[in-house]
């Protein structure tokens, strides 16, 4: 068994659902159509590292583009051409700008890919019944069975409780 799954017509049926079931220690997962404001506090979720990856691997990428072109203008191959210093930061801004650019948007990618623990190629719950129903116009709430709180029949009781439209156990 993976869980159960329980099935409400509203978002506030879902966001009622998902608070009661946070308070009661369990943590759930919420499947819905479109965004539903609140949900993300009503499901304890924290906020993503995505954006300090990206941070972390524009700052990376920018300094490791000027550190590579003053090793190749001032330490490698030193050219004195009318004068002109040798370091002159305004030639480096562009290529350090587009590294910078670069590395922030790999970063991202590479944090999303980790983020969202993917690429996953089966996800149980794409076999629960009516599921398909969550890109359209139907909310799911998830109590996952590896969560510690989880006790399938008090967790079956207190689900139907909260009069959802059906609620499904996830085969294992």
């Amino acid at each position: 068994m993976k869980g159960w799954l329980a099935e409400f017509d509203s978002p506030e049926g879902l966001l009622d659902a998902a608070r009661t079931a946070q308070a009661r220690g369990y943590a759930p997962q919420a499947f819905s159509p479109f965004p539903v404001e609140g949900l993300d506090e009503a499901l304890g979720l924290q906020r993503s590292p995505i954006a300090a990856c990206t941070f972390a691997g524009a700052l990376l990428g920018g300094c490791g583009g000027y550190a590579m072109q003053y090793f190749a203008a001032v330490v490698d191959r030193p050219l004195n051409i009318g004068g002109r210093p040798l370091h002159s930061w305004p030639m480096f801004v562009p290529v350090s700008f587009e590294l910078a650019v670069l590395g922030g948007a790999l970063a991202a990618v590479m944090a999303f890919l980790w983020t969202s623990r993917l690429p996953r190629l089966r996800q149980p719950i794409f076999d629960a019944p009516h599921f398909g129903l969550a890109t359209r116009d139907r909310f799911f709430l998830l109590l996952p069975a590896e969560d510690p709180a989880f006790e399938p029949e008090s967790a079956a009781q207190w689900l139907d409780q909260l009069r959802p439209l059906r609620r499904v156990e996830l085969p294992g």
